[in-house]
């Protein structure tokens, strides 16, 4: 049974309230979303979405991705220490490969690693501190996007030049000796544009010997003329991390002695990124529109694994190429949209551990491989306005994925000679093909002028990522895996009543096939879990000045049979890392001035550390302060402070090796910006 909060009884009286209200709204603007790979009205679509413009990006200020993705229902990015984190979106937190195939996370539509190659941190490639906007979609969206969009889909825009209002510029200082430096610039002619977007951070760290550097820029050129229109971007990034482990022992966060301690003063984190690509539009003369997206992405990592106790270093590499081109054309009432998406990669990867732990986990090269890989999938969507009220869409999707796999070390056992279960093992070369379909089913019925009720079912999949088929372990040489496959069925009201906006969605996902390592310390791809749910959105307008924001998720995320994660049988068990119910408020105060102030508050819900269900943990609820002061035209004095109330909380909770492990939530911090626009 779901445990009743006061705080998600609120969002009950805030809807049957507001809808009682008689006093004007102040205008909602009507958002477009690219992450659809089309621009069309969120009205008119069968499939939630939340679009985090670039208003609220600003207001949010983000230190970490993770304060700003609270204001997204069904969404949980679980911070880690730096710049880590985990990803969960109508799921429970999932890591390993998992943590990131199980996501398509992109920018511009184009996603940010490889398929086959995600790292569950890649958050941190994108430029979401001064994205344009930052676009989710819950569920499967497996036709649209291909491989890894089984749960949910991050897409991170960049601004049109015309977005960028001259030169601006801001310095912020605040706890642990942090700073970060941001410049926005563009310059646009008749019909070229050109702007770079820069930003760097330094964090001195709240736990001992950790902190990070980090710098990302966006350089972005536009051209239009007549019916063509092309953006060509450039991005990159680097972060250079001291990394901090978990704490260790029930409760550790509320410990004063623990809190700021760092168990792994050795453990590091260098990740290096770059990505270029062009999105090409022409329009024809009957109306119909062409894109095409050419790019290369590159991508470095070096880290060393804290999180296990023999801790290894990991390397590993990416060098791809490829292409979406897609065809969209409106005959009367439908709307035809047909594309073809390609990928080749090369990927790499060296596992080293310096000092012996055991026989069984020995010094040295544990792996060491590289996989050339190739995806091709075309795909089609359909629309038709069949009245005036009513919208029905379907599409479908075949993809095709290669794995050609060189191990550069000898094949078998990684331990020497005569030791027996040891934990490394290195299968020999291979080449391993997967084909998989997927297709979507919705509609969307205008029930008012302002109201909409919407649906859908579909589906996702995954391939295995290259890390689950070669870096295996005990004995295991062939990793036998199917493709990860999901199901999912939504259910939706949005509209704009005089003073409110909403959207509420209720969903039902079945996951087959969901890999993960059984006790044995096999990779299998048996699993089965569903996830079921209510997740509610909105912005309230209670005067002109004044505003309230609110999301909220009621969520049960089961495992359906026994898994082998567990000696025990855990079938009908809660998922471990999934909270019932997570919520956000922001109420906030604009002046005609310019000044802006909110007040935020987040709840995370409890829930359960191990498949077993015997251990886990309450929650918490945290306050947030942001303020903006317009001194004049052109110079802004901003105010943040996280943590307000200076709880003592865990960012993230975990039960591994036999005991509690957390991630420490920071003290309450203070931040200041000094802006100018010039």
């Amino acid at each position: 049974m779901f445990r009743f909060y006061p705080p998600l009884a609120l969002f009950g009286f805030i809807l049957s309230s507001s809808a009682l209200a008689q006093t004007p709204s102040a205008d909602i603007e009507v958002i477009t979303v690219s992450a659809v790979r089309a621009q069309n009205s969120l009205d008119s679509l069968s499939s939630n979405a939340t679009v985090l413009n670039n208003q609220t990006v600003n207001t949010a200020q983000a230190e970490h991705i993770n304060q700003l993705m609270v204001r997204v229902p069904g969404a949980w990015i679980s911070r880690g220490n730096g710049q880590e984190h985990l990803t969960a979106i109508r799921s429970p937190v999932l890591t390993g490969a998992g943590g990131c195939g199980a996501f398509f996370m992109a920018q511009d539509g184009i996603s940010a690693r490889a398929p086959g190659f995600c790292n569950t941190n890649q958050l941190f490639d994108l430029n979401t501190e001064q994205a344009q906007s930052v676009e989710v979609i819950r569920g499967p969206s497996g036709v649209l996007y291909g491989s890894n969009a089984v749960h949910g889909v991050i897409n991170v825009t960049t601004p049109a030049i015309a977005a960028i209002d001259g030169l601006n510029f801001s310095v912020e200082n605040g706890a642990n000796d942090y700073f970060r430096a941001k410049v926005a610039a563009a310059t646009q002619g008749n019909k070229h544009g050109f702007a770079i977007l820069a930003n760097g951070t330094s964090d001195g760290g709240y736990k001992q010997d950790s902190g990070y550097d980090q710098q990302k820029v966006t350089l972005i050129h536009q051209f239009a003329q007549d019916n063509l229109s092309v953006k060509n971007v450039f991005a990159a990034t680097n972060l250079n991390q001291e990394t901090a482990g978990f704490i260790r022992g029930f409760d550790a966060y509320r410990d004063p002695q623990l809190k700021s301690t760092n168990p792994n003063p050795e453990a590091f984190r260098d990740n290096q990124t770059a990505r270029l690509y062009s999105i090409i539009e022409i329009t024809g003369r009957n109306g119909g529109l062409f894109t095409l997206k050419p790019y290369l992405r590159w991508a470095n990592m070096r880290f060393l694994q804290h999180f296990l106790p023999w801790q290894p270093t990991e390397t590993n590499r990416q060098r791809s190429a490829g292409a979406q081109a897609q065809f969209e054309q409106t005959f009367d009432s439908i709307t035809v949209l047909t594309g073809f998406d390609t990928d080749i990669t090369n990927g790499y990867l060296n596992e080293t551990q310096a000092q012996p732990f055991s026989p069984t986990l020995p010094a040295g090269e544990h792996y060491d491989y590289s996989v050339d890989a190739q995806t091709y999938s075309p795909f089609a969507k359909f629309s038709w306005a069949s009245s005036q009220k009513l919208t029905l869409d379907a599409g479908l999707r075949f993809e095709k994925t290669r794995y050609d796999y060189d191990n550069q070390l000898t094949d078998g056992s990684a331990c020497e000679e005569g030791v027996e279960n040891c934990r490394f093992t290195r299968p020999s070369d291979q080449v391993v093909d997967f084909e998989e379909w997927s297709y979507q089913i919705g509609f969307n019925y205008a029930a008012t002028p302002t109201q909409y009720l919407y649906g859908q079912i579909s589906s996702g999949y995954r391939a295995p990522q290259a890390t689950e088929l070669f870096r295996l372990q005990a004995g295991q040489n062939v990793a036998d895996l199917n493709a990860e496959s999901i199901t999912g069925t939504e259910l939706g009201w949005r509209g704009v009543l005089p003073n409110l906006s909403f959207d509420i969605t209720v969903f039902n996902m079945q996951k087959d096939n969901f890999i993960f390592q059984d006790t044995d310390r096999q990779n299998i791809s048996n699993g089965s879990t569903s996830h079921r749910g209510v997740e509610v959105a909105g912005r309230m307008n209670l005067s002109p000045s004044w505003h309230l924001g609110f999301s909220g998720t009621l969520a049960r995320h089961r495992y359906e049979n026994d898994l082998t994660l567990s000696r025990t049988p855990i079938k009908g068990n809660e998922i471990d890392t999934a909270p019932e119910h997570m919520a956000s408020l922001q109420l906030g105060w604009q002046s005609p001035l310019g000044h802006s102030a909110e007040v935020e508050y987040v709840h995370q819900g409890n829930y359960f550390l191990d498949p077993q269900n015997t251990a886990s943990y309450d929650g918490h609820n945290l306050i947030n302060l942001r303020a903006n002061y317009q001194i004049n035209e052109s110079v802004n004095l901003g105010l943040r402070v996280i943590n307000l109330t200076n709880v003592d909380y865990a960012e993230r909770a975990d039960f591994a090796f036999g005991g509690y492990r957390y991630f420490v939530g920071e003290p309450r911090a203070v931040f200041v910006t000094l802006g100018f626009n010039i």
